[in-house]
């Protein structure tokens, strides 16, 4: 293997200062969610290049060696995979933050290309000869506590599925509201490592943003509730230090996505947010997004999305509901203030 500067760190590594490579792991460790390890890169399919540790792209070839970390995905228009359960010699980059895994599923327009197939290496370790773990490196964890007092409102942003439009729906909400005056933070609460969406919601204009791989989570698939709400809760610390007037929050994925659907049916998350925006695609989308918000009490303020793309959606869409169809000029407008109902969902869903 090749010296350690000329491995090309992934950007959920960032943190990781000094380790050694141990190999004498490799037949007897199971890997955990967030444990770092060095891979060679056999073969080159969807992912050519990492975000390296510096944001930037780092192109990768057969034969490069890499450091990333175990996780897992959910993506429906791009892959399903798994930290493993058992001893492997060979992975698949699951996510181009250096999310890694064992692929379980693509989707169509992927199975010709494939996944790039690494070989471990070893693990990073520390000085006590531990397995290196990135969630919560240098950072504490801390308890989700609903009923602390907030001096901002939460709008939350939700899709009715992947590439919904919902992360350039809360990055134009951000510029809107900044747009009126107040101080905006985003979080992307779910989802995998790439650091691309908070970067596009900064310079959009929100005076911070963070997501979940701030607190060393290469991925937050397949935690559990109280898991995703102290990661929730510890971002939530993060924004708090700007003192925002309003904070946005993404969930990753659609609706009916795993920990989306946790969150919308535990009320005492709801009850920390004061409005949500519905993204979709289509007209469909939206009667069966709004439908699906409906039975849990509560209604957007304002629905947009890329259905924005398609006048006939866009008529489609108004004739089916008197919720605000909102296109980015509306989201990025300081009067995208006056459609905020800014009633706390608790009160809805009480």
């Amino acid at each position: 293997m090749s010296k350690q500067e000329n491995i090309k760190k992934a950007i959920i590594c960032k943190g990781l200062g000094k380790y050694t490579v141990s190999t004498h792991l490799n037949k007897t460790y199971i890997a955990k969610a967030g444990d770092v390890a060095i891979f060679k890169v056999i073969s080159i399919g969807k992912h050519k290049a990492i975000q390296g540790d510096t944001g930037s792209n780092r192109y990768i070839f057969p034969g490069d060696y890499i450091m990333a970390a175990f996780g897992n995905r959910y993506a429906t228009n791009q892959f399903e995979g798994y930290v493993p359960t058992e001893v492997m010699d060979q992975y698949q980059i699951l996510g181009q933050g250096g999310c890694i895994g064992v692929l379980k599923s693509c989707h169509a327009k992927l199975e010709d290309v494939g996944a790039t197939e690494l070989k471990l290496v070893g693990f990073a370790t520390n000085e006590d000869k531990q397995v290196i773990n990135t969630q919560y490196l240098h950072e504490d964890e801390t308890t989700f506590n609903p009923d602390k007092p907030r001096e901002y409102k939460v709008i939350l942003s939700v899709g009715s599925s992947m590439d919904s439009g919902k992360t350039t729906s809360a990055a134009y909400l951000c510029r809107g509201l900044k747009n009126a005056g107040n101080k905006v933070a985003f979080i992307k609460l779910t989802g995998t490592v790439f650091s691309k969406d908070k970067r596009f919601v900064r310079d959009c204009g929100a005076d911070k943003a963070v997501d979940f791989s701030n607190l060393g989570f290469p991925s937050t698939y397949m935690y559990n509730l109280d898991q995703v709400l102290n990661i929730y809760e510890g971002l939530l610390n993060k924004v708090a230090t700007i003192n925002p007037d309003y904070v946005v929050v993404e969930i990753a994925d659609g609706l009916l996505q795993r920990e989306t659907n946790l969150l919308l049916h535990n009320k005492e998350f709801l009850s920390t947010v004061d409005d949500i925006l519905l993204s979709c695609g289509d007209s469909l989308g939206v009667l069966s997004g709004i439908s699906y918000l409906t039975k849990l009490n509560f209604r957007p303020f304002g629905i947009s999305g890329l259905l924005n793309a398609s006048p006939l959606l866009l008529a489609e869409t108004r004739m089916s509901t008197q919720i605000p169809v909102l296109n980015l000029e509306d989201l990025m407008s300081k009067n995208i203030v006056k459609h905020l109902s800014n009633q706390n969902l608790k009160k809805i869903s009480a």
